[in-house]
């Protein structure tokens, strides 16, 4: 059999690439893990997946062929990771798609074309499939490509048809590639399809000709697409002649640097290979996860990031690696990856942060779960039982992030078990909870509304950079609920022109206001957003008149609201900077909110800005602002803008031409929005809150000219105020604060010591009440009007009174009750246990608690319970003290 010719994964990247660029598609770049306007996926899990807008036709694709290599992840399965070399979460998917284009014909051969010509694999070991009702691609591999009958496989629907539910479906045609007997399993019969490494499908061709309306009935796409797949992993496994996906050379060099820092080899033991590949393959996907802006948290993609980075730490220490390792084995994945995917090196700084600190963490928590654990065995020994509860293990899981199979592993080495039924029952539970809360979608897994149903040809061009008012014909007028001929007087809906001097909300920046005119009618325009397919709505109400399709109006921005949102939105961009400089080069914008009245910025850091740090980001943007920087925008391609050292946002995704906006020489940034002309028109800025809002992400929500103002005057108002009610003036207000807080504490000591003297008055002579229990002094007695901290005060007087004993009292307050028993060393000694002996009487006067050894509370319900409970308290100390 021949061999193909050695080609490295970046190279084969490039060459299909290329090849498909020939062929007429543009080539897309990768994009980001986070799905846009898709409630369905937490994560791109296919190289189609971004693309389902342009497959619906809610969206006009940039050109009718299309290719592009895609980063994806996949995390149904991920505690089976590692434990064969077959699978990753972490993969890049080839793909070459056609929006209404070519169909079957050119695939097929195109693909044949890549695969033999290009690629040079040899024929005689590539098989298809097809689905086995599709006799059109069966004819066209047959007789136009020349494969014999008999090497042409056909698949029922389970392996060779593509549906989701109701929407676009079509059959498949994939290709398998002959490996050779050394990868095969050696019973008789063993071909395409066996479960064996032997044939592995290199290539999947989506035939999108029907739409499947949700009850098994097709009908006949009118624009029929193709959806190509192809493992770009799977492609450099065949290629280059090595056993699975670890093996390859980028994730092969990945692997080596795993090895060498703990000191062991690939494929010499089973479970130490497993440690390996999850290290390799979840460190990769970290870094390309953290590029994208995600960031470790408790739920949704956050959780899936904190789970793989918990996974590889964890198996790191199996392995003996000492310290932090994942922030250096992630520069190795952005030395292999950065020339498919330059994002990892312009965000590498994050990307080491991130790890570095969450592993940082989940070195303490490891700790903490071995610690919790511990407790757990000695209640398991307690009652002589050899089994950890499921409720237990999950907890440990879920609120530790401890993993089932390192509990059961340092169980099994004590002689116990875990059950696993009730840790599956309890993990079940949990996903049913998600499962319900998940909003429900359509195939395009967003939210179905109005603007679905207009026409994807719609556009709406913005012209509003340096204008307020343009006069433009109207497109589309939608009610709340449908698409309309005409709105009018009262009614709320949205209104589509064909050019807008209205910013639609984006980037953060809040859309513009205004009002919509002519001799016909007015609308208030009370936001503005932008839909799918280039489309900007203004939404809002007819105020007076009537507007109908095919009117020309004239849209009118409001400026003192624009020129507001103008302010704050540039100080962002001074606040970043000024945030870089001050805190270092891994702060990124993680979020932003910018309107009228306000701006909001949030950026990856680790730990709360100190007192100092704010003066100082404070003192840097006031700086820039007093200096009356220029502010200059400027169009360029994206590689030009990134040569300007122009920062870029996590995820977002540039065209060929980006908008870069220059504050002199102290900031430039990639932005869309609107911006003033010069910073000294921004006059002042305050950080009026810094806060932390989810694991390494800070929130600052910060002030600007009249927004400033007015929260001075507001401050103003309230310190008058506060100082009349303090019947002083504002100069005196702190000084009269000191005072009458010194007032308040002795005031509080005297309340204190009447108390005291009321609890000891109500007790009467309350040594005559003492009890000799197994001789053992006991006092148990009733108080009036004292509060639990009263009791605790009495309890320890008493004490001194009593010398070694048990002191149980009980009030009752305002119809509830209050138990406090408290026992002296020697009492314990004797068996005393101030927690045991609250646990038995609480019932009696409705309640419950309990405590320490030493000393225990409860509260109840039944003040009718008390002497029954304070009888019953000397019986429990005698059965105690037996």
């Amino acid at each position: 059999m021949k061999e193909p010719q050695y080609r490295g994964v970046n190279e084969l990247r490039r060459m299909f690439l290329e090849f498909f660029e020939s062929k007429g598609h543009l080539a897309m770049k990768s994009f980001s893990l986070v799905p846009h306007n898709d409630n369905s996926l937490l994560l791109i899990n296919s190289g189609m997946a971004p693309l389902k807008p342009y497959f619906t036709g809610q969206e006009i694709p940039p050109r009718k062929r299309v290719t592009t290599c895609q980063k994806c992840i996949r995390t149904g399965d991920i505690e089976n990771i590692g434990k064969t070399a077959r699978h990753g979460t972490f993969f890049e998917m080839l793909g070459n798609f056609s929006f209404g284009d070519y169909f079957k014909t050119e695939a097929i051969h195109w693909t044949w074309e890549f695969l033999t010509d290009v690629v040079g694999l040899d024929p005689d070991r590539l098989y298809p499939s097809v689905y086995l009702d599709d006799d059109e691609a069966f004819g066209i591999w047959n007789r136009e490509i020349g494969i014999p009958a008999e090497r042409i496989f056909k698949f029922g629907k389970e392996d060779n048809f593509w549906e989701h539910g109701s929407g676009p479906c079509g059959p498949c045609s994939e290709v398998y590639y002959d490996r050779g007997e050394a990868f095969g399993c050696g019973k008789p019969g063993c071909t395409v399809g066996c479960d064996c490494d032997r044939y592995i499908e290199v290539w999947n061709n989506v035939f999108t000709q029907f739409d499947n309306d949700g009850h098994g009935h097709y009908t006949e796409l009118e624009h029929k697409n193709i959806d190509t797949g192809m493992g770009l992993e799977r492609l450099a496994v065949v290629v280059q002649g090595v056993d699975s996906l670890f093996t390859v050379d980028t994730n092969k060099a990945l692997l080596d640097r795993v090895c060498e820092l703990a000191h062991t080899e690939y494929q010499k033991d089973h479970e130490t290979d497993v440690s390996l590949r999850i290290v390799t393959d979840h460190v990769k996907s970290c870094t390309f996860m953290i590029s994208d802006g995600i960031m470790p948290s408790n739920e949704g993609r956050g959780y899936v990031l904190r789970r793989l980075l918990r996974r590889a730490a964890r198996h790191g220490r199996k392995l003996g690696i000492e310290g932090r390792f994942l922030a250096g084995l992630s520069e190795t994945v952005i030395e292999l990856s950065k020339d498919g995917y330059p994002e990892l090196e312009e965000k590498q700084a994050m990307i080491f942060k991130v790890l570095s600190e969450e592993e940082e963490k989940f070195n303490k928590t490891i700790d903490q779960g071995l610690s919790i654990l511990g407790e757990m065995e000695d209640e398991m020994q307690k009652t002589g039982n050899k089994c950890l509860s499921g409720a237990n293990a999950f907890k440990l899981y879920d609120t530790y992030g401890f993993p089932l199979d390192l509990t059961k592993e340092i169980l099994e080495e004590r002689g116990c078990t875990v059950d696993e039924d009730g840790f599956a029952a309890a993990m079940k539970e949990q996903k049913e909870k998600a499962r319900k809360a998940r909003k429900t979608t359509n195939y395009m897994g967003a939210d179905v509304t109005v603007y679905q149903s207009i026409d994807p040809s719609v556009t709406t061009e913005f012209i509003g950079y340096d204008r307020l008012t343009a006069d433009s014909r109207v497109t589309v007028l939608t009610t709340e609920d449908e698409l309309v001929q005409a709105l009018t007087d009262g009614q709320k809906g949205t209104i589509i022109v064909e050019q807008t001097p209205f910013y639609g909300t984006m980037g953060g920046q809040q859309g513009d206001t205004g009002v919509i005119s002519n001799e016909n009618g007015s609308f208030k325009v009370e936001d503005t957003i932008h839909l799918q397919g280039g489309k900007v709505g203004h939404v809002g109400v007819m105020t007076k008149g009537m507007f109908q399709v095919g009117e020309t109006v004239t849209l009118s921005v409001c400026a003192h609201n624009r020129a507001l949102t103008c302010k704050n939105h540039s100080a962002t961009h001074l606040l970043q900077k000024a945030l870089r400089k001050v805190l270092g080069d891994h702060v990124e914008q993680a979020g932003s909110y910018v309107d009228a009245g306000r701006l909001r910025f949030d950026f990856t850091h680790f730990s709360a800005m100190t007192p100092d740090e704010i003066k100082k980001v404070e003192e840097l943007v006031n700086q820039e602002i007093q200096a009356s920087l220029p502010v200059v925008t400027q169009v360029m391609t994206l590689e030009e803008a990134k040569k300007t050292g122009a920062m870029a946002l996590f995820g977002e995704k540039y065209g060929d031409k980006v908008r870069v906006v220059r504050m002199g020489d102290f900031s430039t940034e990639l932005c869309g929005g609107t911006h003033v002309l010069n910073t000294g028109t921004i006059a002042y800025f305050k950080i009026i809150s810094e806060a932390g809002i989810a694991a390494g992400v800070r929130r600052i929500e910060a002030l600007t000219s009249e927004g400033l103002m007015k929260h001075y005057q507001e401050v103003e108002e309230e310190l008058q105020e506060a100082a009349r009610t303090a019947k002083t003036t504002p100069s005196a207000l702190t000084s009269k604060i000191q005072s009458l807080l010194e007032e308040i504490k002795t005031l509080h000591s005297e309340n204190e010591k009447l108390k005291s003297k009321l609890a000891n008055d109500s007790l009467g002579d309350v040594m005559s009440q003492v009890k000799e229990v197994n001789g053992l002094k006991v006092l148990a007695a009733k108080v009036t009007g004292v509060d639990m901290n009263g009791m605790r005060n009495l309890g320890d007087q008493l004490k001194d009174k009593l010398g070694e004993g048990v002191i149980v009292l009980a009030c009752e307050q305002d119809g509830k009750v209050n138990l406090m028993a408290t026992a002296t060393d020697s009492a314990q000694k004797k068996g005393a246990h101030a927690g045991n002996l609250i646990k038995a009487i609480a019932g009696l006067v409705g309640g419950g608690g309990g405590g320490r050894p030493n000393m225990a509370q409860a509260g109840g319900k039944n003040p009718a319970g008390i002497d029954d409970a304070l009888k019953k308290a000397v019986e429990t100390v005698e059965e105690q003290t037996k």
